[in-house]
């Protein structure tokens, strides 16, 4: 992980349980002797997650409707560290956007914990943004902190939800990663099968379709957003995304020469995962 991501060590689950009760109820002991979680299980992911969120991030009152993505906290954590490494930003109000900011408004809660990052967090998905605002609204800190808007054309990436005159120094996105449900389930039971714990059709982190899915997968999501990008080069610093899949990079490279953009590609590294995420603009970088 990034060295400031404070989710190196194994879980402090006696801490946690002070912070949300509900967890102990999840703690099992696996074969070695050690207290961890069912991972397997949704319900005991969304308490570990919202033990983290009270715990570690400033959090009073968290929650998600049934079925919607509730994301590992740590690997989170590490996009944000890694992005504001990236950014090397010597001011004192950087203002970001989520794209796809999902029901649990996870990364606009750790940047601004994190770095005082100013966020604006858009979704498509009207129940999803709802939820988001939901979560602002009953933490009060947050209010001033963290925007969230509604994308009302699923066509649209940037446009209606970037303001005429308004500045970002970065965007970022966790981009749908399948092309289809049934991909996301069979990518869940590889990662069951890795995890060595009961195979099972029920997406562990949850998810929608938005969040997990989309026609063409992430490759085609991620040229959609290159394309309809360079329309606010010059309202973006630099936009950023994470790409899940190694074999989607060399098709992102080809879209963004023919559009005239610099890039990077920043590794990252979460126990044996291996992810990244790419950088882009429409001048050097």
């Amino acid at each position: 992980m990034h060295p400031d991501n404070i989710h190196q060590k194994p879980y402090d689950f006696k801490e946690l349980i002070k912070s949300y009760e509900v967890l102990s109820s999840f703690i099992i002991t696996n074969p070695v002797g050690t207290q961890t979680i069912d991972f397997a299980n949704p319900d005991a992911v969304y308490a570990l997650n919202k033990a983290l969120l009270i715990s570690y991030y400033g959090i009073k009152a968290w929650d998600i409707p049934s079925g919607y993505l509730c994301p590992p906290i740590p690997g989170r954590a590490d996009y944000i560290h890694h992005l504001a490494t990236y950014l090397k930003l010597d001011k004192k109000l950087i203002k970001g956007l989520d794209i796809g900011v999902g029901a649990n408004c996870v990364y606009p809660i750790l940047g601004n914990h994190l770095y005082q990052w100013q966020m604006v967090g858009c979704d498509s998905d009207a129940t999803a943004a709802e939820a988001a605002q939901n979560i602002v609204r009953l933490n009060p800190h947050l209010q001033d902190a963290i925007q969230i808007r509604h994308q009302d054309n699923k066509s649209n990436i940037f446009e209606g939800i970037i303001h005429t005159d308004e500045y970002f120094d970065f965007t970022m996105c966790n981009p749908p990663f399948h092309s289809s449900k049934e991909e996301a389930q069979k990518a869940t039971q590889r990662k069951t099968h890795n995890l060595k714990i009961k195979s099972t059709d029920t997406l562990n982190f949850g998810g929608q379709a938005n969040e997990l899915w989309c026609n063409g997968g992430e490759a085609l999501f991620l040229k959609r957003m290159i394309k309809q990008s360079k329309s606010y080069s010059k309202q973006v610093g630099v936009f950023t995304s994470l790409v899940s899949k190694k074999e989607t990079l060399p098709k992102l490279d080809k879209q963004l020469k023919k559009l005239g953009a610099s890039y990077q590609i920043i590794a990252m590294e979460q126990g044996n995962k291996k992810s990244r995420f790419i950088a882009w603009k429409f001048s050097a970088l």
